[in-house]
């Protein structure tokens, strides 16, 4: 079986990192007994400099010819680099927001694990960790204030800025189906985050997983407020299992997520569609400030190629063997800069972007 994944690389860190996720997936492949054709396209502040565009047409075709995408990472520094003087239409998040439309990218899933052996990267005291977490978040889309009417004009002779929040009902129904699905295969609990006791949008968002938890009664439903979900994961990160919401809160949050399990450089995401179709990225940014030094984590882009495995290829066990990769390497040591700690670092082998990815393969 062969398979094609569109490839878009993209600024700063992403080359890097989606080279040696490239060569994991390879690896894996060649084992498990199926093959990938891998085409690379142009895509934000990349495709900027060379067309002009952050999603030139030609990437956007290769990308729903293919069975999956791989991303790396697009943008650079706001304020410094000149593709934030261009309008908003033309910057690379643009690229990423049309990208995610044209492609009915709707399902945005954030796994979190604290591996015990990155427990010291970790900014919670030892007592809050207890005996580790592992959480998924599922976070809605294309919906929301980021893809509402924007405006920016004078009123009375001052600027007034506006962005509409809006979110249809099916929005949120076919979010609610996917997080119940995913609580019963895990520990039956669900926590929905909205705004409830402000937003119109939050009150139908909880009217919809109410719902939805009455007809799933073998699901435990929870609802909690976004400011206290923010102030929960850092006190009691073991509670949560499966959490779902919308596109900003889902944006801020798994953020946070991402910190309190050690680095970004550790967290991987899926974006899906109706059918298997998926977009595959790790959770950073572009990290411009340390790009082409070679001293990037790949680990988060080599765990979100085994995401496109088991998402999108159905090839559920190359992708296992990939994640049981990254485990040994952890257990034996190895470590990128942003998971080496400052102290206690007895054993430990601080590795390169390159040398990581040879190290994960070594493990398939």
């Amino acid at each position: 079986m062969q398979y094609k994944i569109t490839v878009l690389a993209g600024d700063g860190i992403g080359p890097e990192i989606t080279k040696e996720a490239r060569k994991v997936l390879s690896k894996a492949a060649e084992q498990e007994g199926f093959s990938l054709e891998f085409r690379e396209e142009l895509f934000g502040g990349a495709a900027i400099d060379a067309v002009g565009e952050p999603l030139p047409e030609k990437t956007l075709e290769a990308c729903k010819t293919g069975d999956a995408v791989l991303m790396g990472s697009i943008g650079g520094i706001v304020g410094v680099s000149p593709w934030y003087k261009l309008p908003v239409e033309k910057r690379p998040e643009a690229g990423l927001l049309r990208l995610r439309k044209e492609l009915g990218l709707f399902c945005n899933l954030r796994p979190a694990k604290l591996y015990s052996e990155l427990r010291a990267a970790s900014p919670l005291k030892e007592e809050v960790l207890g005996e580790g977490f592992e959480l998924m978040m599922i976070r809605e889309l294309t919906g929301g204030l980021y893809f509402g009417e924007k405006s920016l004009r004078m009123e009375k002779g001052e600027e007034v800025a506006r962005d509409e929040l809006i979110y249809r009902a099916h929005e949120i129904e076919r979010i609610a189906e996917i997080a119940f699905s995913l609580a019963k295969e895990g520990r039956g609990e669900l926590v929905s985050v909205d705004k409830a006791n402000v937003l119109e949008s939050s009150r139908l968002w909880r009217k919809i997983f109410t719902k939805y938890g009455e007809h799933e009664q073998e699901v435990k439903l929870e609802h909690v407020l976004v400011d206290s979900m923010a102030m929960q994961l850092v006190r009691n990160p073991g509670k949560f299992s499966v959490v779902a919401t919308e596109n900003m809160f889902g944006d801020i949050l798994s953020d946070e997520m991402a910190e309190i399990t050690g680095s970004l450089g550790m967290l991987p995401s899926a974006s899906l569609g109706e059918n298997a179709f998926g977009l595959y990225e790790p959770s950073g940014g572009s990290a411009p400030d340390i790009a082409g030094r070679n001293i990037a984590n790949p680990l988060a882009a080599i765990l979100s190629a085994a995401m496109l495995l088991r998402y999108s290829l159905k090839e559920k066990e190359a992708a296992k063997k990939i994640e049981r990769a990254v485990e040994k390497v952890l257990a034996k040591g190895y470590r990128t800069k942003d998971i080496f700690p400052k102290r206690d670092a007895e054993g430990l082998k601080l590795l390169s972007c390159s040398e990581m990815g040879d190290a994960v393969c070594a493990e398939l």
